[in-house]
């Protein structure tokens, strides 16, 4: 969605703090008033209130709130309070729409003559903007695209004064205004472009005789994809729901959502107490299921409209279908609620993945589903869609509510009749598609014949031949390439080679796929360009062998070593694709660009098709999945899987070529085209923006050029003007060829209120934009029109049909397409195919949403402040250990942090932090020294305690036994502390064992030992490392939490020692930093300290 509307007082806003002319000029002041504030706050604010005449007005984006008697001119501030309080929160009638008045621009009355007022208006089109100006404005202006003065400003140029003067203002007689007038609109325009607006109109425009410029009524939009651009200079801007329609907070919930995913994810809520709630997948399929509704008679009980598309997670889509549930189970219905959960199919979003989040959300609510008589309809289809309706209908089963199930077998808005009672529900559906076409062992070898041509001239296949002169632009500025006759020959052959801008390897195998299963000998993507890492290359299939395709950093590489490649395929994001796409018009090889990112600013998307137009390469996009011509290439993820693209026969080409706004929409056009006729010859999906890079017509009459296209399909939209070309080439002879043409949005003279859908260009503003006016044209200029989106493929067939019986269609046998392998990756999602995994964890889990440890959200581990004890215990004993637990895992960490620099591991640490080493390689040098001799006495004497307990010696035996041994006991003795002079760590630990552990018989039993062996000498004591070991021994018998077997095995494995080493990392990586900061040099141990033992004398 980009052209948005904004408040009055925002775009007022926004002109005070950018208009750079001031000769006059008066900055608008403007106070707003809704039930949020106090009328004192308002006046604390802006004391001028109190003062001066005032002006007062709703701002609610109401257009002639003059003529409706919806402004207060001249009054003081009492009378504006009470005029305000007279009508907020009430209804009031503007057109169709009903709403509530509940937000008031006031600014001060500013005296002046009717002569003293003009009319100003910039807007937007494809090839420029438009500057409208009348030297006479107010409330009783007209017509004024009838009365107004035009100037049209081309892309990248800016009107001078003396355009502005003779252009607009030949009408001003006062000399002295018109020079005013001429500099404040030049400076005017320059706002309107640097702040990307779209839409600006002025009325009135005062100007004074005594010089004064003021801005009365306002009224604008502004590019919304622009925010990145513009952030610094808007600020945060709030966009306003059309009048007769409230915000809901829900709306701005999924909104929200949407900016913070890649995905695109929309709502808008019509009637909350409505019947029929929809959720669909698709920019394009939400509108067609809007279009059904209201054709069926349900516009009145239609709640919603919203989409979500672009392969949203299954954790978004489960908020998504959250907030549709919580909102249609609020009120209840009579009759009780639909829910059609639709969509076309699927070009790469995994079908089961979101469905499963809408499973998530269903079990959920299963309750209230219930409650409210919920039936549901569900009809999808795409990358993994067997598995989504499995899921589907498994949770059918179980809901307790009627769940009907539906995929690709069923045309995509029957489930809307089903629903609304119009036609049956049958009772079983009939599953055509298959998963995957498996290559078996030796297929790829075997020679089969080429598919033929499906009509009589079978030219496809072979590279055109044509003279580039011939084929050159004449110098046309213009965007568009209707004209050109270089853009009247074929985009893709099938010695086409493209270039893939980014590191999309999934979408590459892809037309891989498509190039082997369509009997291409060479692959179609020569090369990919990634800027953010070195030159290599990257792996991919080729049937059941393996081809290496190269990556570059740099796109002047790509160029220079494939210079055959003419298509770039730019899959950069909304950011980085408009310079990647200059860049690539920079090399006269590429005739065909490919954007496939949505949500690029308006004017990036007009400079780039002015420029594409200077230099003849045709751009398909931006927010586009591409196209595709069987036989010769596909672009991206155009077709979806491998199972579509042979369900609907895209290897090999058939008699029918089309162009659709909608990608998702294109692959359903596949599929209706398959079904009713010979298969598609080449589909284009141009994109849903305002200004896609190329026409419908631009397409169309290359397709009348081509001879192996019989027959057209156009599948347009509500919003722009573009169809009317294509009525023009009709009326006109350009187009001979039998065309099937419909236009989506037919739905939206049924609201009340405007609706955005959901591709950026489909909003009419004005009747001639609407779904039923082209849909009209095109059927008057000689189109064959359906009734409805349901017709469609009826109406194909039809004219098909007639096409084979006077022969300009000869069918030809069909060939079995040559079999590919599905990727394993892909096979075991689906389920085909199960392997041993090659290892296990029962640690952590990275692949939802949330990391998880031990099963616990990590969001829940920061909520309930469990500490870094709390985390070992998850991550080491994958279970909750008790509070006490969890401090005397801390206590562990924090006494064996560090003991000073002499031992042995921080001493290492030190030399090879002042060798220059880093950090982790300083680390590991004091790791490795922890051995027997070095920190392993925590197990050892965890180990040699518990023996001796266990089989019940007595301490005395113990200690006599280790003595005839000749061994230490571990744990005991320290070099400084004695019996006398306790070490302050060991009392602290065992004080508190004493008073949290529920029992302590080893750490008693230790004591015991310590008693026999302090009577011999005072520092033979249990020392940090005793305690520590008997005392987590204790703990793993004892806390209740283990049994006595895992308490075992957790010794057994070095889990106490475990916490001297993470305890001690914290102390070396102190004395690396500290050894850094203090910048000590090189350190070589003195010869002094050191005793050399030489033999006396050379052996010889």
């Amino acid at each position: 969605m980009s052209a948005r509307a904004i408040w009055e007082a925002t775009g007022k806003d926004l002109i005070n703090r950018n208009l750079n002319y001031s000769n006059g000029v008066a900055k608008c002041r403007f106070a707003v008033y809704d039930q949020s504030v106090s009328w004192s706050q308002l006046v604390q604010q802006e004391p001028w209130l109190e003062t001066e005449k005032l002006v007062v007005k709703p701002d609610q984006l109401i257009k002639r709130r003059g003529k409706l008697g919806l402004i207060k001119v001249n009054v003081d501030l009492n009378q504006v309070q009470e005029w305000v309080n007279e009508r907020i929160d009430k209804d009031v009638q503007v057109g169709k729409a009903t709403g509530k008045l509940r937000r008031f621009i006031i600014e001060p009355f500013i005296a002046h003559k009717d002569e003293e007022e003009a009319y100003v208006c910039v807007y937007s089109e494809r090839n420029g903007d438009v500057i409208l100006f009348h030297h006479q404005g107010g409330v009783d202006i007209g017509d004024v695209d009838e009365k107004a003065l035009r100037l049209s400003v081309e892309i990248d140029n800016k009107p001078s004064r003396e355009d502005i003067l003779s252009g607009l203002l030949v009408n001003v007689t006062d000399d002295a205004k018109k020079e005013r007038v001429a500099d404040y609109i030049v400076a005017l325009y320059d706002v309107y472009v640097d702040l990307h607006f779209t839409y600006m109109e002025i009325n009135p425009l005062v100007v004074t005789a005594e010089g004064g410029v003021f801005m009365l009524d306002l009224a604008a939009k502004i590019d919304a994809t622009a925010d990145f651009l513009c952030r610094t200079k808007w600020g945060s801007i709030e966009y306003p729901p059309p009048f007769g329609r409230d915000a809901y907070p829900e709306e701005a919930y999924i909104a929200d959502l949407d900016s913070k995913s890649g995905a695109s994810l929309k709502l808008t809520i019509l009637n909350r107490a409505g019947r029929i709630w929809t959720m669909v997948a698709g920019g394009g399929a939400s509108v067609i299921y809007s279009d059904t509704i209201c054709d069926l008679g349900g516009a009145a009980e239609l709640a919603n409209y919203g989409e979500y598309s672009g392969a949203p997670s299954e954790q978004q889509t489960y908020e998504y279908a959250k907030t549709i549930l919580s909102l249609m189970t609020q009120d209840k219905h009579p009759d009780g609620k639909v829910l059609i959960i639709g969509g076309g199919i699927a070009n790469f979003t995994n079908v089961a993945a979101t469905f499963k989040g809408i499973v998530k959300a269903l079990l959920q609510y299963q309750t209230k589903l219930v409650d409210h008589k919920v039936s549901i309809f569900v009809r999808r289809a795409g990358p993994n869609y067997q598995e989504g309706l499995r899921v589907m209908r498994e949770v059918g089963a179980n809901l307790g509510i009627p769940v009907h199930v539906f995929g690709p077998e069923t045309h995509m808005t029957a489930v809307v009749g089903m629903a609304l009672g119009k036609r049956p529900i049958p009772s079983e559906s009939v599953v055509e598609f298959s998963t995957a076409n498996f290559l078996l062992p030796g297929g790829q070898e075997d020679e089969m014949p080429r598919a033929r041509a499906v009509s009589q001239d079978s030219g496809v296949g072979n590279r055109a031949s044509w003279d580039e002169k011939e084929g050159s632009r004449q110098g046309s500025s213009a965007a568009g390439a209707s004209s050109s006759l270089a853009f009247l020959k074929p985009l893709f052959t099938s010695e086409t080679k493209s270039i893939v801008w980014g590191m999309q390897t999934r979408a590459v195998q892809s037309m891989l796929d498509f190039d082997f299963v369509c009997r291409r000998k060479e692959p179609s993507v020569a090369a990919m360009v990634y800027p953010f890492t070195g030159d290599h290359k990257q792996k991919f299939y080729w049937g059941h062998g393996e081809v290496f395709i190269s990556v570059y950093k740099s796109m002047d590489d790509a160029m220079k070593k494939h210079p055959t490649a003419d298509v770039m395929v730019n899959f950069a994001s909304l950011r980085s694709a408009y310079d990647s796409t200059v860049e690539a018009m920079n090399y006269p090889q590429i005739r065909t660009i490919a954007i496939i990112a949505e949500g690029i600013p308006e004017n990036s998307t007009r400079k780039l098709n002015k420029l594409a137009a200077s230099k003849n390469v045709a751009i398909i996009g931006p927010a586009t999945v591409g196209g595709i011509k069987p036989g010769c290439l596909k672009i991206g993820n155009t077709g979806g899987m491998m199972d579509n693209i042979l369900h609907s026969k895209l290897y090999r080409p058939g008699s029918v070529a089309y162009v659709s706004r909608s990608g998702g929409m294109s692959n359903e056009l596949n599929n209706i085209i398959a079904h009713h006729s010979n298969g598609v010859c080449e589909g284009v999906a141009i994109g849903g923006d305002r200004y896609p890079g190329t026409t419908f017509i631009d397409h169309l009459l290359r397709y009348q050029n081509d001879p192996e296209v019989k027959m057209l399909v156009l599948l347009g939209e509500v919003g722009g003007v573009e169809e009317y070309d294509v009525c023009r080439a009709l009326t006109d002879g350009r187009i001979t060829k039998p065309i099937i043409a419909w236009c989506i949005g037919t739905c939206a003279s049924m609201f009340s209120s405007e609706v955005q859908f959901g591709h950026a260009g489909a909003c009419a503003n004005a009747e001639r934009e609407t779904a039923l006016a082209k849909n009209k044209a095109l059927a008057e200029a000689g189109g064959h029109v359906p009734q409805s989106f349901d017709d469609l493929g009826e109406v194909i067939e039809k004219v098909y049909k007639q096409l084979v019986q006077d022969g300009t269609i000869v069918p030809r046998e069909e060939v079995p397409p040559p079999t590919v392998p599905m990727d394993y990756s892909w096979a075991r999602e689906l389920g085909l195919i199960r392997k041993p995994a090659s290892f296990m964890t029962s640690v952590s889990d990275e692949r939802g949403q949330e990391l998880l440890y031990a099963g616990m959200p990590i969001s829940e581990v920061l909520k309930q402040n469990l500490g870094i004890g709390g985390v070992i215990s998850l991550l080491w004993f994958q279970r909750r250990l008790p509070v006490y637990a969890c401090k005397f895992i801390e206590m562990c960490l924090m006494v064996t942090a560090d003991h000073g620099p002499a031992v042995s591991g921080a001493h290492n640490t030190i030399v090879c932090a002042r060798a220059g080493k880093d950090l982790v390689s300083s680390l590991v040098s004091g790791l490795l020294t922890i051995g027997d001799r070095f920190g392993g006495a925590l197990d050892a004497a965890a180990r040699q305690f518990s023996e001796a307990y266990d089989i019940g010696q007595h301490p005395m035996e113990f200690v006599n036994s280790m003595r005839k041994k000749g061994e230490l006991i571990m744990g005991v003795g320290h070099r400084v502390k004695s019996i006398n002079n306790p070490d302050m760590r060991v009392t602290i630990i065992k004080e508190f064992l004493r008073e949290h552990f529920p029992a302590t018989p080893l750490l008693d039993y230790a004591l015991e030992v310590e008693k026999i062996t302090t009577s011999k000498k005072p520092n033979l004591i249990l020392n940090v490392d005793g305690i520590i070991g008997v005392a987590f021994v204790d703990l793993l018998r004892n806390s209740g939490c283990f049994t006595r077997e895992e308490a075992q095995e957790y010794v057994e494995i070095g889990t106490i020692n475990g916490l001297f080493v993470l305890g001690r990392c914290t102390g070396f990586i102190g004395h690396y930093l500290d050894q850094r900061r203090l910048k000590q040099g090189l350190y070589r141990h003195p010869w002094d300290d050191i005793s050399y033992i030489l033999p006396e004398k050379y052996a010889e």
